[in-house]
């Protein structure tokens, strides 16, 4: 039952399984703008949901997202390490022009430094550093240094095999 403070988007984000929320967000159109508004708020448990379900229904460089990239980079420091990792998600569909990429990939390379967070975070911004390196090959020497051991050690062997097979495919 949908409480008075609660809309009816975050009553499904709390409420539904995955499959449910997407088919909701198709049906009601007018809640994408709602939705894109959660995802870069503070209001938990809605906010890292929405951006988890945004992620789901956009398309590559999705037109509905493009007016809200600056806003996803400006908030994506402040939050929680898996809601970071969904707001990165939705930044590696979208065409970035040259200063939102150069913010991400700061963004990004910071997150990736930060050895206690979250393998999965981490691993989703070194997508992105990865990404930009195909972009511009000068950045190269800095993917190098940033793959010493000390940033691998504590990631999974399944990760680090994955970071390994990114790198080599440079």
């Amino acid at each position: 039952m949908i409480t008075m403070k609660e809309t009816e988007l975050e009553y499904v984000l709390t409420h539904s399984y995955k499959e449910n929320m997407i088919s909701y967000l198709k049906k009601n159109p007018l809640c994408f703008e709602e939705a894109v508004e959660l995802s870069v708020s503070d209001n938990q448990p809605y906010a890292w949901r929405a951006a988890w379900l945004l992620w789901s229904c956009i398309e590559t460089n999705d037109p509905k997202i493009v007016r809200h990239v600056d806003k996803i980079l400006n908030c994506i420091s402040k939050k929680q390490d898996g809601h970071q990792r969904e707001l990165i998600k939705i930044l590696l569909e979208m065409e970035l022009s040259d200063r939102q990429e150069g913010i991400l990939f700061d963004i990004c390379v910071s997150l990736w430094e930060q050895i206690g967070k979250k393998p999965s975070v981490r691993f989703t911004a070194f997508k992105f550093i990865n990404k930009l390196v195909k972009k511009y090959p000068d950045l190269r020497n800095e993917l190098l240094m940033l793959t010493q051991s000390h940033y691998l050690d504590s990631l999974s062997p399944g990760v680090n095999r994955s970071i390994t097979k990114m790198i080599k495919s440079i």
